[in-house]
């Protein structure tokens, strides 16, 4: 989809639809008050004859609209005004573009930017617009034979109320096409089936990126990581014709000695459960078990459009956690590539397993910080349900920056507790450790597993199990967490710019 920044009185937009926003019960916003103006009353006398209310996420299509230039006029419910935030803004978006696909224009005037929404500045509005807007008019229909035909809404113009908004609106619908066009390649990735995403495709994604935007690549094969010791990965990898893959990505947008963020995504492409095999009903959704990886490379895209000056590491231990005559079985020992030595008790606790080994190997570019993203517990989607992901962090002000994003971009996560007390659930009898720690608090227990691979680093573990997809009738990946992750490093730059020029003016009184 096409989109601009337009400023200037609504009732003059020529446009095939002028979208405006009501609140209830029938109160019109400022925009919709000039048209009402321009229309001598033609909408407020609709409303009052009770075809509308303002119900947020309601529509209501008004035709041949008089002293107007649109064609079409679509009234959006906003609620209540005095509840009228974060939440409902992007609600009504969303309702104003699913209401758009459905007439048949191409083009629409988007006049809900103009509507204030308490805390939040025109950039914000413009790039949650944009990315609502791509939400609602994606589609995964390429594996359909005949794929069914569906009205485009093909360009959207956002309308600001000034000419001095026009410059930030243009930076928040650059931050908005960035982050949308990285949540759809991890959508995409996610919901393919793992027939053909495979650790080998997922590879090859990676390569294909880095090409196209100039990013520095690197796969690890099964032979490499034999040499590395990378004995917990390669448990998961033994009973899988797949082969594994390390995966690895380096975007340098600043001078090369600035210690990188490293991004470590999960990429178990089907998660069976290995020996420990999971039961049959939804085990297709386990196909989403690489929904981390796919943040990881969906985050590169858009941190690659948005060319930020900084550096960026992605790591993805990829492989498929499957049964047979060669997969490690419960009870197994292993050693990981830290040299701490594993029980696995139960093979379908395989994410930490890859990724603790993935933790260690950044290490290497000693990153100032280290985040991984993982479809990690079931015990987490009990936590926290499909709302907000399990944040786990050796670093309160990390986790407290990652919350921040989280909030910024309605990508919500919430921290949960790291603390010693847990560790004594993976005690072994055999080993350094076990791979789970009983049912009790499970989700916690995986973290406290990771968190004694992160003790050189500042850490952050972001558990998306009840994030990263839908079950259901809108079963399919949602993308997330990429607006947090790009939204975090977004703010990373931000905040170094900030410093920098405070040093500067500093030096300069300094000389006075």
């Amino acid at each position: 989809m096409e989109f601009s920044i337009k400023s200037g009185a609504p009732e003059k937009s020529r446009t095939a639809c002028l979208v405006l926003g009501v609140f209830e019960p029938r109160r019109l916003s400022a925009p919709a008050q000039a048209v009402d103006s321009a229309a001598q009353g033609f909408v407020s006398d609709i409303l009052r004859r009770g075809d509308m209310e303002g119900k947020c996420g309601t529509t209501l299509m008004l035709h041949k609209v008089p002293g107007i230039l649109a064609e079409r006029v679509l009234l959006v419910g906003l609620g209540p005004e005095r509840e009228f935030r974060e939440k409902e803004y992007r609600n009504a978006v969303a309702a104003a573009v699913r209401a758009l696909t459905e007439t048949g224009a191409a083009e629409a005037t988007l006049c809900l930017p103009e509507v204030e929404v308490k805390k939040r500045d025109v950039g914000w509005k413009v790039s949650t617009a944009v990315v609502a807007a791509m939400e609602m008019v994606y589609r995964f229909d390429r594996l359909k034979s005949k794929p069914e035909e569906a009205r485009r809404l093909r360009k959207l113009t956002l309308a600001v109320s000034r000419r001095l908004d026009v410059s930030p609106a243009e930076e928040g619908l650059h931050q908005g096409q960035a982050i949308a066009c990285g949540m759809n390649l991890a959508k995409d990735l996610g919901n393919l089936p793992s027939n053909i995403c495979t650790p080998t495709y997922l590879a090859e994604q990676a390569i294909g990126m880095a090409k196209a935007y100039d990013f520095k690549v690197q796969v690890l094969e099964r032979k490499d990581m034999e040499k590395l010791g990378m004995g917990a990965l390669l448990a998961v990898a033994k009973g899988t014709h797949e082969p594994p893959k390390l995966i690895i990505l380096e975007y340098h947008g600043t001078e090369r000695k600035q210690a990188p963020v490293a991004l470590v995504g999960k990429g178990v492409t089907f998660d069976t459960g290995g020996i420990s095999i999971k039961p049959a009903q939804d085990m297709d959704e386990m196909k989403f078990d690489m929904c981390g990886a796919a943040a990881v490379l969906g985050t590169f895209k858009a941190i690659a459009q948005l060319q930020l000056p900084m550096n960026v590491v992605g790591l993805i231990p990829a492989t498929e956690n499957m049964p047979g005559g060669r997969a490690t079985k419960p009870g197994d020992v292993v050693t990981s590539l830290s040299g701490q030595t594993i029980e696995i008790l139960n093979t379908d606790a395989e994410g930490r397993l890859i990724l603790c080994d993935a933790l260690t190997y950044a290490e290497r570019y000693n990153p100032a910080t280290v985040i991984d993203i993982a479809t990690l517990t079931g015990a987490c989607v009990i936590a926290l349900g499909h709302v907000a992901t399990g944040l786990f962090s050796n670093d309160d002000t990390l986790a407290k920056e990652l919350i921040r994003a989280g909030e910024q971009t309605l990508d919500r996560a919430w921290q949960m507790p790291l603390w010693e007390d847990y560790q004594e659930q993976l005690k072994s009898n055999f080993a350094d450790m076990a791979n789970i720690g009983g049912r009790p608090a499970g989700s916690v227990t995986a973290a406290c597993f990771l968190a004694r691979f992160t003790k050189k680093f500042r850490w952050a573990h972001l558990d998306i199990a009840g994030t990263a997809w839908k079950s259901g009738k809108e079963k399919g990946a949602t993308g997330r967490p990429v607006p947090l992750l790009t939204q975090f490093l977004i703010n990373r730059v931000a905040e170094a710019t900030s410093q920098r020029t405070g040093d500067r003016e500093r030096k300069v009184a300094g000389r006075r």
